[in-house]
């Protein structure tokens, strides 16, 4: 997700490759000038004398796609059907399935179905994994086949998919599926009101500001604002939210830019929900974009206590522009400053070591800011809370559990060998965990640690040159200290891992709303923000009230 600004330029035809450049086309004319002729000319030859057949598109889409990579991975090229995907992003609504899933393969994998709607109305669950869509086999299907579960409002869909190895069918009826910004809010005790704010889209003031007053007018007198896991997104709703808290004109975030029409200041310009109700934030490292503006802004205004680990540190401001043929560019116009004058990017895409690796900033050599009331907030990538708690930073044995499917394979398998479980929070005991640990051997469940890499590159270089058999001992050995390391790491983390998976479990018997209602009982973050409200004079002394 990015954070992106409404407001859009039509770039004509004529002159689409030259305005794109902006500035640095004025200063130097002839070098931009040169490059698009030369580009244009080995484009014309290539496809004109190439030995095969090629794609002018495919070829294209795949050249500019490329050279945008390579200044940041928020400047993108969108073609027609890549604007069409997007529109989620936006508006927060769509015509689909109401599933998260991703691509494996020649499978889609159901990441998690939506509560009510169509993928949990024809009976799909976690993990299944389709593999036919109407007529089309997916491992025919090289294109984004999520595109075929898209369609007008009861359009029936027939898929066929895999469950625990086993062979089904069942008909999909697409609907319109509404991507809530504010998934869950509920008070937690008598005086405690919770709002889960999951992405900024068109709807999150909307949602944010209906929440707070209902909290309000069922008693809440303090606010806990949860913003793990926010990607961002749009930039004026990020705003907006911390209008609801903060007064009519409070500077919440600057952009500066090498082009000085991107130069801008936003303020806020309505009046407030309420600007003294007690506020506590909750960020971790997958809060980016929008959500540090917001967790940033309401820190350096001393309007609200952070609490967490520090977030991701994506300070870029991205704006769309449309282009011919239905196609559009996302382009980094700007950097963002929270009012204190900090820029949070954490990673700087122009400098690279040896290695072709993106330089991270430095947390060695962070500087120093006030807030409005004179407390010192640093910058070095990411908003660093006010309170940090150790168990919302995972260790990077976790990260790797969550990113290869580790814990979502086994609570799949877990799910279906304990299918009564009903609303019951599942447990995960010392034999399950044991349980679990088998099955990532049985599995042989890849960390991809760097060192794991390094390690078979090294395997299949030896391959090539047909040596392996000199190395075969040396290679077993550092494979299995290797091993015993990561089981060393799984035994030293396994309260944090029995978490997640337990996480994961309560999602697949209860939805994601079942997790939400868990947290409010039973959450090491919400219950420090609780402690701190109730220690008045800590939240006082913090914000320096």
């Amino acid at each position: 997700m990015w954070i992106q600004i409404k407001k859009r330029y039509i770039i004509p035809v004529i002159a689409s490759g030259f305005l794109l450049v902006g500035v640095s086309f004025k200063e130097d004319f002839f070098e931009v000038a040169k490059q698009i002729e030369i580009f244009t000319t080995l484009y014309k030859t290539v496809n004109q004398n190439y030995v095969d057949q090629v794609s002018p598109a495919d070829l294209m889409d795949k050249a500019i796609k490329n050279m945008l990579a390579d200044l940041d991975p928020y400047t993108n090229y969108f073609n027609e059907q890549d604007v069409v995907k997007f529109k989620i992003n936006n508006t927060g609504e769509y015509t689909g399935i109401g599933a998260m899933i991703t691509r494996k393969e020649d499978k889609l994998i159901i990441r998690e179905p939506y509560k009510g709607f169509p993928a949990d109305k024809a009976g799909l669950k976690a993990g299944d994994e389709i593999f036919q869509i109407g007529d089309v086999l997916l491992a025919d299907f090289k294109e984004d086949a999520s595109q075929l579960l898209k369609g007008t409002k009861n359009t029936k869909v027939e898929i066929k998919y895999l469950r625990q190895g086993k062979s089904l069918s069942t008909q999909l009826i697409l609907d319109e599926v509404e991507v809530k910004a504010v998934p869950f809010f509920s008070k937690i005790d008598a005086k405690t009101g919770y709002i889960v704010l999951s992405k900024f889209n068109k709807k999150t003031t909307q949602e944010t500001r209906e929440a707070l007053e209902k909290l309000k007018d069922d008693g809440a007198t303090q606010i806990i604002l949860d913003l793990r896991g926010n990607p961002g997104g749009l930039l004026n709703e990020a705003i907006n939210v911390c209008n609801l808290f903060v007064p009519k004109g409070e500077i919440i975030v600057t952009t500066k830019s090498k082009n000085e029409k991107h130069n801008n200041v936003y303020k806020t310009s309505r009046e407030p929900i309420d600007t003294e109700i007690p506020l506590a934030i909750i960020v971790d490292g997958k809060s980016a974009s929008a959500s540090e503006i917001v967790s940033g802004a309401l820190q350096d205004l001393d309007r609200a206590v952070i609490l967490g680990s520090r977030s991701f540190g994506k300070g870029l401001v991205q704006r769309p522009f449309d282009m011919t043929y239905g196609t559009q560019v996302k382009v980094t116009i700007s950097r963002y400053y929270t009012p204190s004058g900090r820029c949070i990017q954490a990673l700087d895409y122009s400098k690279k070591d040896s290695d072709g690796k993106v330089v991270k900033t430095d947390l060695t050599k962070v500087n120093a800011f006030k807030t409005k009331k004179g407390r010192t907030v640093y910058d070095g990538g990411g908003i660093l809370p006010d309170i940090e708690i150790a168990e919302t930073k995972l260790s990077f044995i976790s990260e790797a559990l969550q990113r290869n499917d580790g814990i979502f394979n086994y609570a799949t398998q877990y799910y279906y060998k304990n299918p009564n479980l009903g609303e019951k929070i599942p447990v995960v005991s010392d034999a399950d965990y044991a349980e679990f640990k088998a099955y990532l051997k049985k599995e042989k469940f890849s960390f991809d640690t760097e060192t794991e890499v390094a390690l078979k590159n090294m395997l299949e270089k030896a391959k090539k040159e047909n040596i392996e058999q000199n190395i075969a001992a040396e290679y077993q050995q550092l494979l299995t200290a290797l091993q015993k390391s990561e089981e060393q790491l799984l035994d030293k983390n396994k309260k944090e891992i029995s978490k997640l998976i337990q996480d994961e479990l309560i999602k697949r018997y209860q939805f994601k709303e079942g997790l939400y209602q868990y947290y409010t009982k039973s959450n090491v973050e919400i219950s420090r923000a609780i402690a701190l409200f109730t220690d008045k004079s800590e939240y006082n002394k913090i914000l320096k009230m």
